[in-house]
């Protein structure tokens, strides 16, 4: 039997990713970094490199220098790069099976570290299954990778900071949104006054968030406060957005509405691979059990970034950088010297970073999952909604697991990666019990949907370097 083609293998070129493959090749590492993306730098730093001066700048801000620098690094690093391929299956020993160009490749690895990211938290409520109604994250992605924008009446509804940062690159870019609707709830800033002090310390992020709403602020545009019972209303596809605001229902035109409850770890490859898992009070959502290395309950599996909890593209550099330390540790190619100072000064660094999380979080608390209407879609791929789910519990489910085989949400092409934590909101609900006190979620391989062509190309396929 052959040995492993690398010492470690990236899953993921965003901020994470990248920063732990510089590490890992300084320290003497082979390393490869497989990514869906045509070009590395994630989502926060999509497209980067294709982009005029001019354009960077309205959209990336002063981001801009710090992007493309890491993207550059990771580039003459001298790891190898498989971009626009798709991990679907990975199995311990390490192998991974991809698709590139249609083509099946197979790599094996001592180590795999996941990076993928974060995505972000569904949205359900009634209509948002219409067409003409996205995510505020899908639109920046079409933006980054196409320079497409949306076409108006637009509407921008929901919290957090990527709906104000998204608001604030459609100005510069000369397409001012018809409405924002901001639906953080009523006493949220005095909820997050209690991490007041502790966000201080990170002042300059507030700085950058306090821009934004002024920027947003001093647009000519109604930016309203307070909003629920959000509705998309149309035929073929969205023609109006309705409302309530201090308790009176209110409509608006629209033809695109842009909706956004805040990110969560993307946990779909964690999740499947058997790594232990935690309920986030704070974040509400799952996120693995890892130590400060980002090591995972298996063994030589790492996760790294928003991944494995949200915290941002810096907080998620420094910890790639920290798990790439975690390797080399476990393949004895770091002195324990250095691994202790390089370590310290890490984590110096990331203490600064996490003070503002939880004044973040406190803030910006979802509200995704409660209250549902049973009309409410839940689950798109099999077209199951929250009344399906409150049926399956009163039948006698407990978790998503048994409502999954009950009811198959969570079972099409998505493999309930857009309605996972929504169904356990509703299960909890439905039982009233914590969320916390539910099973995480068992996802089943393959990682994503793959063709019988290329199961069939694993009997001939010879091993791809």
């Amino acid at each position: 039997m052959s040995g492993p083609d690398f010492d470690l293998a990236i899953v993921g070129a965003g901020p994470a990713g990248m920063s732990a493959a510089i590490r890992a090749r300084a320290l003497g590492l082979s390393v490869l970094v497989v990514d869906e993306q045509p070009a590395p730098g994630g989502q926060i730093y999509r497209a980067i490199e294709r982009m005029s001066d001019a354009r960077r700048l309205a959209i990336f801000g002063a981001d801009h220098d710090i992007g493309l620098a890491l993207v550059e690094r990771f580039r003459a690093a001298g790891a190898t790069y498989w971009p626009s391929t798709q991990v679907w299956q990975a199995e311990p020993g390490w192998t991974l099976f991809a698709t590139r160009d249609r083509t099946t490749i197979i790599a094996k690895a001592r180590h795999v570290l996941i990076a993928v990211g974060a995505m972000e938290r569904p949205l359900p409520f009634r209509g948002w299954t219409l067409p003409g109604v996205m995510t505020v994250g899908a639109a920046q992605i079409l933006l980054k990778e196409g320079g497409l924008l949306p076409r108006g009446p637009v509407v921008i509804a929901g919290q957090g900071p990527l709906v104000l940062l998204f608001a604030a690159q459609l100005l510069k870019l000369g397409v001012k949104p018809d409405a924002v609707l901001l639906t953080t709830a009523r006493g949220a800033l005095m909820r997050g006054a209690t991490h007041g002090l502790g966000a201080l310390r990170n002042w300059p992020y507030l700085v950058k968030g306090a821009a934004l709403m002024a920027a947003v602020r001093a647009a000519p545009m109604p930016m309203l406060r307070g909003v629920t019972d959000l509705t998309s209303i149309g035929g073929e596809r969205l023609q109006t957005v309705e409302y309530t605001l201090n308790g009176v229902k209110r409509s608006r035109p629209a033809s695109t509405l842009l909706v956004h409850d805040g990110v969560v770890p993307h946990a779909h490859m964690s999740l499947a691979l058997g790594a232990a898992h935690s309920w986030d009070d704070a974040q509400q959502c799952y996120r693995p059990t890892t130590d400060d290395f980002g090591r995972t309950s298996i063994a030589s599996l790492s996760v790294a970034g928003d991944a494995g909890g949200i915290g941002g593209a810096a907080l998620a550099a420094l910890a790639g950088e920290c798990a790439a330390l975690g390797v080399a540790a476990d393949l004895d190619r770091v002195e324990t010297r250095a691994l202790a100072a390089a370590i310290s000064d890490l984590t110096r660094q990331a203490r600064r970073h996490r003070h503002v999380r939880p004044f973040l979080d406190a803030v910006y608390r979802p509200h995704a999952g409660t209250h549902l209407p049973d009309d409410v879609v839940v689950c798109r791929c099999e077209e199951r909604t929250a009344g399906d789910i409150r049926a399956g519990v009163a039948a006698g489910c407990l978790g998503p697991a048994q409502v999954k085989s009950f009811t198959r949400a969570g079972m099409g092409p998505c493999q309930g990666r857009q309605c996972t934590l929504t169904i356990a909101h509703v299960i909890a609900e439905a039982r009233g019990v914590p969320v916390a006190t539910l099973d995480a979620p068992r996802i089943r391989p393959p990682l994503k949907p793959v063709t019988l062509g290329e199961l069939a190309a694993l009997a001939t396929k010879a091993q791809v370097s």
